[in-house]
């Protein structure tokens, strides 16, 4: 393990992007944090860090921010909220791109997700793969983290599980990998400090087991004490109620896409000991989720 290069990390108040740049400090290095708002950081990593001021959605802010870097941490945080999510990553990556060339960043983590191996017909995932694409490009090294769903999807709809629902467009017994967002990023920081690849690798980060919803469900009731019942809308049920929320077509298709496109999907990269990670849903929910419902 080394620790003797400038590692840039963005979305660092982020479930991921916020233990990455943790345990960076806490690995003896001084990361450059890329923040567009630095009141947001916790006090301590601010004080152990540097931090610049970036807009990820601006090509020139982040590439006069990149300088000076040899290695980062990448992960979209412009698509989310862009009126054309996928447009905004496709866009998000070209400035990645550019600011890996023209910086010479030799070393690259990007968090994407299960599905982006497909390129098209993701919804919102295919943004990541274009991000990927970009990357490739540069032919700079890089590991492309492919993660499964994230646990803190489920703080998206505290209202409804609180009131015992727990809503989706998947089929009740359909398995999916699910994983904490803070294990991905002790991945990605490990591969960051690791000074002993090259090259381009693509590696799953699927948490300690598949899961349907239904047991989801289980598992939430006994975490929580409440319980949870899962139901499955259709996709064009799903639409309504997001455009029913106001959100532009290119959001609402975005969103259900991810679903709809990676319905049964085999991932490209299966799960084994290399991509299993530690942390259960039942210990997250307990933990996290539990408090947050009684608050």
């Amino acid at each position: 393990m080394t620790t003797d290069h400038t590692i840039a990390v963005t979305a660092p108040t982020g479930h991921v992007g916020s233990r990455v740049a943790q345990l960076l400090v806490q690995a003896g290095t001084r990361p450059v944090l890329l923040e567009r708002d630095p009141d947001r950081l916790d006090p301590g990593l601010r004080a152990a860090a540097e931090v610049r001021l970036v807009d990820l959605a601006d090509a020139e802010s982040l590439l006069g921010a990149t300088k000076g870097v040899d290695a980062a941490f990448w992960l979209d945080g412009v698509g989310e909220s862009a009126p054309d999510p996928i447009a905004a990553s496709s866009a998000f990556g070209a400035a990645v791109a550019a600011a890996v060339k023209a910086n010479d960043i030799g070393r690259n983590v990007f968090v994407t997700s299960g599905g982006a191996e497909l390129r098209h017909g993701a919804g919102n995932i295919d943004g990541l793969a274009a991000i990927e694409t970009a990357l490739d490009a540069t032919g700079a090294d890089v590991t492309h983290l492919r993660c499964g769903y994230f646990f803190t999807n489920l703080l998206m709809d505290l209202d409804g599980l609180r009131a015992g629902r727990l809503t989706g467009t998947r089929r009740p017994d359909e398995q999916i990998a699910w994983v904490d967002p803070r294990d991905i990023g002790e991945v990605a920081a490990v591969r960051l400090l690791a000074g002993d690849w090259s090259g381009r690798h693509v590696q799953g980060v699927h948490g300690p087991q598949d899961l349907s919803f239904a047991e989801v469900r289980e598992i939430l009731t006994e975490a929580t004490g409440r319980r949870i019942e899962y139901t499955e809308v259709s996709d064009d049920d799903m639409r309504g109620v997001l455009r029913g929320a106001g959100l532009p077509d290119a959001v609402v298709e975005g969103i259900v896409g991810m679903t709809s496109g990676t319905r049964d999907l085999v991932p490209e990269q299966q799960r084994e000991f290399l991509t299993t990670t530690p942390t259960t849903l039942g210990a997250w929910a307990f933990t996290v989720l539990r408090p947050l419902l009684a608050a």
